[in-house]
């Protein structure tokens, strides 16, 4: 089969309270949308726990026991900080969530299937090694990468994040290993306030793009051609990981960029056409921003359709 879906009915009960952008609505449209007659050879696996092992790879101990340890009882919600909240089930989603990346990577690397899509929540780049943040707790996308480097021995491991807003968190786990590379648009000036085209890692295997407020379709395309993409490639991954957020659409409300349905899929098409030339085709996608239910629901069934047409 050419790609696995995982997702986990936990993801849906990690509760943030009334109005808050993160929520489960956002799982149920992307789930409701991949329902479609299209995907019916879309096989489906429930994600499995991360485990204590495969969460230190990316967080020191005292982080996982603080998010862990501060979670409320009841329909109670506590928040970390003024944008990231917990409730009692968000501790079981994020080990969902993280461990969906994980199984995503095993199947990938085993060659049980030529890609797969994580439709998770939490989402995970702006988690940094030892604080949560920007609606993330853990770091499902680097968790996932650290795993492929020691369980599968995927030395050279790549995320591109296509995200609105700069993964942070990842580019902080990354940034002193130059086996791992870290590849970025996002809107220049948003949120977290990182991701500095000078921001380069050690030995440039960080490479971001700022794009105004405004910038189009066009220019995330420019982007990812002259700068992206032939960093990717001129990296060699082992595996490609993609930090698949669609919060740079024009309808979202969490930012000003304007791409459209069709910028997400060509984008994916043109990163499978790196997988396939440099590491056997092996990729693994994960859910991370988009707040318009109705752009996220299409952009992840244009991003899941290039996937299984690869």
């Amino acid at each position: 089969m050419p790609t696995l879906l995982f997702t986990h009915p936990a993801c849906l009960e990690h509760d943030t309270g009334p109005h808050h952008p993160e929520c489960a609505d956002r799982l149920k449209a992307v789930l409701a949308a991949l329902e479609g007659e299209e995907f019916t050879l879309l096989h489906r696996e429930e994600a499995p726990h991360a485990t204590m092992e495969q969460l230190l790879r990316a967080h020191p101990p005292h982080h996982v026991d603080y998010v862990l340890s501060h979670l409320p009882h009841g329909d109670m919600v506590h928040h970390l900080d003024p944008d990231t909240v917990v409730s009692a089930n968000s501790g079981e989603a994020a080990l969902r969530a993280a461990g969906a990346v994980v199984a995503a990577v095993d199947a990938v690397a085993r060659k049980e299937c030529r890609n797969a899509f994580c439709a998770v929540r939490p989402p995970g780049h702006h988690a940094e090694r030892d604080q949560s943040m920007g609606f993330c707790l853990f770091n499902n996308v680097a968790i996932g990468a650290l795993h492929a480097r020691e369980v599968h021995g995927l030395r050279r491991v790549a995320v591109i994040d296509f995200d609105v807003h700069h993964g942070n968190g990842t580019q902080h786990i990354f940034e002193e290993d130059a086996e791992l590379f870290y590849g970025s648009t996002h809107q220049a000036n948003a949120f977290p306030g990182t991701g500095g085209i000078a921001e380069c890692g050690v030995g440039g295997n960080i490479c971001n793009v700022p794009l105004p407020p405004g910038a189009t379709g066009a220019e995330f395309r420019s982007a990812m051609s002259e700068k992206v993409l032939p960093a990717l490639r001129a990296f060699r991954p082992d595996i490609i990981l993609i930090s698949a957020g669609f919060d740079a659409h024009a309808s979202d409300p969490m930012a000003h960029l304007r791409l459209t349905t069709a910028d997400f899929s060509w984008v994916t098409h043109e990163i499978l056409k790196i997988a396939d030339e440099t590491c056997n085709s092996r990729v693994v996608s994960v859910l991370e921003g988009g707040y318009d239910l109705t752009a996220l629901a299409a952009c992840t069934v244009a991003h899941v359709r290039a996937l299984m047409g690869s």
